[in-house]
């Protein structure tokens, strides 16, 4: 996680808290204009639009006072979803038996794109099957990594 998540993360995970709701993660994705700060969060009881409501109206005081975000951006706010974004050590192990797809910062042995069972972890690495092939993924390289819905 890059430092400005770090740094924001920091800022926004205690009032998510103090909601009953836990910080699942965070996207900033920086185009201009039209750049957007993506919370999700996830309750014991799953996420209503009301959470979402609430989280964004505590998160956009604490970034009006604080400024940490110098350019434009919107603020959205949402539940990880099914096919939920994994962002720690954590999420991988926790899903550990599950399809997912990751896409990597720097080529791993010639690939940056890898879908496939996912294994859980080893230290800091995600393990990974693909066709029948093991891959131990730093997860440092990993830029995004989602789980496959299956039904």
């Amino acid at each position: 996680m890059s430092a400005k998540l770090n740094a924001l993360q920091e800022l926004i995970e205690p009032a998510v808290k103090a909601l009953g709701l836990e910080l699942w993660g965070l996207e900033f994705n920086s185009a201009g204009r039209h750049s957007t700060l993506r919370i999700f969060i996830e309750g014991p009881e799953g996420v209503t639009v009301d959470d979402c409501a609430r989280v964004s109206h505590q998160v956009s005081g604490i970034l009006d006072v604080e400024d940490p975000i110098q350019e434009q951006y919107m603020l959205e706010v949402s539940s990880p979803g099914m096919d939920r974004p994994l962002f720690t050590l954590e999420h991988f192990q926790a899903y550990a038996g599950h399809i997912v797809q990751l896409r990597l910062r720097v080529p791993f042995e010639g690939r940056r794109k890898f879908k496939g069972l996912l294994n859980g972890v080893e230290g800091d690495e995600v393990l990974l099957v693909v066709d029948d092939e093991e891959y131990l993924l730093p997860i440092d390289y990993i830029d995004r990594a989602n789980v496959i819905p299956q039904f």
